[in-house]
């Protein structure tokens, strides 16, 4: 039986920061319509260009993902928006001055001196993601959140790093806060150390970043996270989270068949 697969129209993005970091000449499709006067049919000589094309596509067009098979695109992972509102209530309630209000409030931003320690954590937290092989190389996805939570505590990428620390004083755990505007942050990597987990680090890393957020009058948090992290999908609905948009990653590498 044949069945007729309709043509990709999208604009091709080079990315730079991509390309240089990992060492692979690396784009990213964005979708046009059909009869937008900016349409461009994708062709597979195009995308030869590079070593690695990316898409992203809402979870809801599937038909995309038909598409982009038959150029040679193969699924990498899922992913899950979630919108938080921040309630200001549980804090405005609490007496001033009270332990629990200035355990709440009492906000730990990393510094310089935290980022080995942190960097050496996230290579090691962050290992499985959507930079994995066959794309890419075994130690390229804990290297780039390795970069990303050193960026974030000197603020170039993300605006912040927030800790938490355990009973004794030693670090628990982080979470990295980007104020977006239109009174939204996003929370970019949130992660319990090694040997840190079931402990309710998350559920106070989740605390601290919703403080932050009213301390900068913030009113929506959004966080993403991979379908397939089941135990972080659970934290964020828990949270009082609620999943707005999901969506599919697929790549094409210059060597996929088509």
């Amino acid at each position: 039986m044949s069945i007729h697969v309709e043509p990709v129209y999208a604009d091709i993005e080079p990315l730079a920061w991509d390309s240089q970091f990992f060492g692979l000449s690396t784009a990213r499709l964005n979708f046009v319509s059909e009869f937008s006067s900016a349409k461009g049919r994708i062709t597979a000589s195009q995308l030869d260009e590079y070593a690695l094309v990316q898409a992203k596509i809402p979870a809801q067009q599937l038909h995309l993902a038909d598409q982009l098979s038959a150029l040679g695109f193969s699924l990498v992972e899922g992913e899950a928006d979630l919108l938080l509102s921040v309630n200001s209530s549980s804090v405005s309630s609490l007496p001033a001055g009270s332990e629990e209000c200035d355990k709440y409030q009492a906000l730990i931003t990393a510094t310089p001196s935290d980022i080995p320690l942190l960097k050496a954590a996230a290579t090691r937290v962050f290992a499985a993601s959507r930079f994995r092989a066959p794309w890419y190389q075994p130690d390229d996805s804990g290297r780039f959140y390795a970069t990303w939570v050193e960026n974030a505590v000197l603020g170039t990428f993300d605006h912040e790093c927030l800790l938490v620390n355990d009973e004794y004083g030693g670090l628990a755990g982080f979470v990295t806060m980007r104020n977006i505007g239109c009174h939204e942050a996003r929370i970019g990597l949130l992660a319990a150390l090694p040997g840190k987990y079931h402990q309710g680090i998350g559920k106070k890393l989740m605390s601290a970043a919703q403080q932050w957020c009213q301390n900068h009058r913030i009113q929506r948090l959004r966080i993403a996270t991979q379908i397939s992290n089941i135990t972080a999908l659970r934290l964020y609905t828990r949270s009082g989270a609620i999943i707005e948009s999901t969506a599919y990653w697929l790549y094409r590498g210059r060597n996929d068949s088509i």
